[in-house]
Parts: structure tokens; sequence; C-alpha cells
């Protein structure tokens, strides 16, 4: 656990400004973890730098935690893109050290779902790697089933753990 006091810390929907520095803290974690471009992970993504404008379509949105007024984290859901219409993705999950363990993944992540039921999804799917143990102990804990195999067209090769939730 952190000494950063949830009084510092907030979630609010991503703003067009928000754009270079969500994709700093995406890059920033991936490099932690190790989750290079070339295995496919979300550093590969074309549209890492336009978040706000990815997740301005339809039945999409993402969040951006702030510490302090600095953007420290965010996630979003979204349609999976190639499934069957009732079935969204939490997606881009990534939170620097300073906010782990605060509980504001889990707090975003509720809200995601929560959004999507109200957007008439009924399914939440993720994918993610098995060296994010505690990322992957969080969504378990969130609800979300291991199953077989990969869901959708994410282009995410090397995510190895693939979960699902009915909301």
């Amino acid at each position: 656990m952190t000494n950063t006091t949830r009084t510092n810390l907030r979630i609010r929907p991503i703003q067009a400004a928000d754009n270079p520095h969500i994709a700093r803290v995406i890059r920033d974690v991936s490099a932690e973890f190790g989750l290079s471009a070339d295995k496919g992970f979300t550093v590969a993504d074309p549209n890492l730098d336009h978040l706000f404008e990815l997740y301005s379509k339809p039945n999409s949105a993402y969040w951006v935690v702030e510490l302090d007024g600095v953007i420290v984290g965010g996630g979003g859901v979204a349609p999976l893109q190639c499934s069957e219409a009732d079935i969204c993705e939490l997606q881009k999950m990534y939170f620097m050290p300073e906010v782990r363990g605060t509980g504001m993944a889990k707090e975003l992540a509720t809200q995601a779902m929560n959004f999507a039921h109200e957007h008439g999804f009924r399914r939440c799917y993720l994918e993610t790697t098995a060296s994010l143990t505690r990322a992957i102990r969080l969504y378990e804990r969130l609800g979300f089933k291991h199953i077989d195999g990969p869901m959708g067209c994410t282009g995410h090769v090397d995510c190895e753990v693939t979960m699902l939730r009915h909301l």
C-alpha cells in the first residue's frame, strides 16, 4: 500500500488534452513490466496517442486517474471488435506505482462495467498477461472468470490470460 491518500485522487472522463499524458503513463508502465510493442501489447496500438478520440465513439468511455492534478492512470471500456454485440472489453488499465494499492483500479473497473451495463452490454471481456499477477487477482475479485482462449480480434498476441464476466 502506498502513502497516497484518496483525497488527492480522482477519476474523471478523458479530455483531448490528456492524450499525451495517459500515453506516457501507458508507455512507462508497459516498459516497467516488459510489455513491448513487438509482442503486440498496447504500446503497439496506433491509437495510443489518440485515446480521447478513440473512446469518443459510441458505447465507449475512458477515464483518467489524477493524483494532485497529474495523470497517473486510466482505463476504459469499448465494444469488443469482431464479437457479439453484447460483449465489451475492459481496456488499457494502467496505473503508475504511486497509485497502486489505493483502490483506484477497482473503482475505475467498476465504473467501466457499470457504464457498459448501462449501454446494453451483458458481458465484459479482458486480456492480460500472466506477469501482471496483481491485476489478475483484482479481476478475479471483481468476478471475472478465466476462459479457454481469446475472443474477438484485439491483436494482442502475447496476452495469454483471457477472462470474462457477466454484467
